[in-house]
């Protein structure tokens, strides 16, 4: 699963933002400001070493630098970079932990076609709730 060419382009949450609730995304996604709530994205996600990240996040790929406390999956590659605070669960196909991250999760590790059939459930159902809504 790909995200959508966006020319290297992402959306940002600065890091004078505080954002409560749920993101939506078909783009790469760079946090250093605070999120509470969901973000679900086909694209990977960069939480920055001042950002704060407590929820539900699901995405292709994620480098965090900052914290993160939650229940993460991502369908490939979780990256810690040095610095990082990672708490919670955590569902993914590859870990990279640099030295100087902090990793107190559950982990479970899952083959490539089962994270990507994992984020496609999820925007099924994001369709279904859709659907729902409107009838």
């Amino acid at each position: 699963m790909r995200a959508v060419d966006s020319n290297g382009q992402y959306s940002k949450i600065d890091k004078n933002t505080i954002l409560t609730g749920t993101i939506n995304a078909k783009t790469d996604i760079r946090i250093d400001g605070t999120l509470d709530g969901h973000l679900i994205t086909t694209g990977k996600v960069i939480i920055g070493k001042d950002a704060q990240v407590k929820g539900k996040l699901f995405c292709e790929n994620a480098d965090i630098e900052g914290v993160f406390n939650g229940e993460l999956t991502a369908s490939g590659i979780l990256n810690l970079k040095k610095g990082s605070n990672v708490e919670g669960k955590v569902h993914i196909q590859k870990l990279i932990v640099e030295s100087g991250a902090t990793f107190n999760a559950n982990c479970a590790m899952h083959s490539e076609q089962d994270g990507v059939k994992k984020l496609n459930n999820i925007n099924e159902e994001k369709k279904a709730k859709k659907v729902a809504n409107i009838l």
